[in-house]
């Protein structure tokens, strides 16, 4: 299995069920693809959900691009957890 010392690829994630494991970098920040990449979901739900304030917290850059820090889409991502 190769080691990613930088941003997390997909033929560096180990699949464990529907769960993945990635390396993380300290304040990493995540682009919108990447975010729908890891999720397996369109870009136009992240953007909806977004609209409806239901997706993670994001940074606008100046140029109007959007990442995401991977520790608040963990954050958020406990939070969506189903505890019933």
């Amino acid at each position: 299995m190769p080691v990613c010392r930088s941003r997390p690829h997909p033929a560096c994630a180990e699949s464990r069920g529907d769960l993945m494991a990635v390396a993380v970098r300290p304040g990493q920040k995540l682009t919108v693809d990447e975010i729908c990449d890891e999720l397996r979901i369109a870009r136009s739900t992240f953007y909806d959900w977004r609209q409806k304030g239901r997706g993670p917290r994001c940074i606008r850059l100046p140029n109007g691009s959007l990442r995401i820090r991977r520790g608040d889409f963990e954050n958020w991502l406990m939070d969506c957890e189903d505890h019933s």
